[in-house]
Formats: C-alpha cells, structure tokens, sequence
C-alpha cells in the first residue's frame, strides 16, 4: 500500500493561468507560497523565514472555480497529490516540473469569504474528484 496525499496551506503568488480544452473542459495552474517562519537559536544566531513555492494544477469545475474567484495574494488550504512530469526545453536540456494535482480546495483569505457569502456561513469548500490521469500540454 502507498499514499500520495499532500496538504498545503499557502498564498497565491500570481493570478491563476487558465485554459479550455475539449468541450468547455478547463485545466488552471498556479504558485502556491508556504512559509516556515525563522527563529533565534539559543545562542542568538537568527534563522530567516524559509518560503517554498508549489506549482498547482486545477481540473474541470474547480479550474472553473479558480478562474472566477482565487487571485493574487489569497490564502488556501489544498489537498492534492504529487506528480512529476519531464520535458526538453528550447536548448534541448531535460527539465523536470513537479506539480499538485488539487482534488479539494478551500478558500481562507477574509475578503473572499466576506464577498461569497454572509459571516454567519463556513468557508467555502469546493471539491473535485480526481482526475488525474489526464495530462493537456502546457
């Protein structure tokens, strides 16, 4: 038995790429910024803030999703899987590219809960199923 599960929470670090295929279906990819906060060890050396960047892949209705409500600067909590693909660039050098296959998503940031739906309501969780096997060149 093996598990594939990641989960993140993070800020969006630019405006969602999306993109329609097949019959109005939609893929939207963006960066995911998470931070591990820097401390001062005993002996006063200062360990800075350490950020790590994910790139994420959205599939169908929660592509849509995206598209209509995740910009720039907003937190989310994710749940996807890894995936790795490999590709040739212009000058022929072998580059890997790893990626999040999002299945469930929720948005964190204030203003978007405040512009979807009264305070009184939970946050807006919006999920998928999975779909990873398809692959849409970039």
């Amino acid at each position: 038995m093996s598990v594939n599960k990641v989960i993140l929470i993070g800020n969006v670090g630019r405006e969602p790429n999306v993109r329609y295929y097949d019959r109005d279906q939609a893929v939207a990819t963006l960066t995911l910024a998470t931070t591990e906060r820097g401390y001062t060890l005993p002996n006063g050396t200062q360990v800075p803030d350490r950020t790590e960047w994910h790139n994420l892949v959205f599939w169908r209705g929660l592509a849509k999703t995206v598209e209509k409500y995740v910009h720039k600067g907003d937190k989310l909590y994710i749940e996807g899987n890894i995936r790795s693909r490999s590709y040739d660039d212009q000058n022929g050098v072998r580059r890997t590219v790893v990626e999040i296959y999002v299945d469930n998503m929720e948005m964190l940031s204030r203003q978007q809960q405040s512009m979807q739906q009264p305070a009184t309501q939970p946050t807006a969780q919006f999920a998928q199923q999975s779909t990873t096997d398809e692959q849409v060149p970039f």
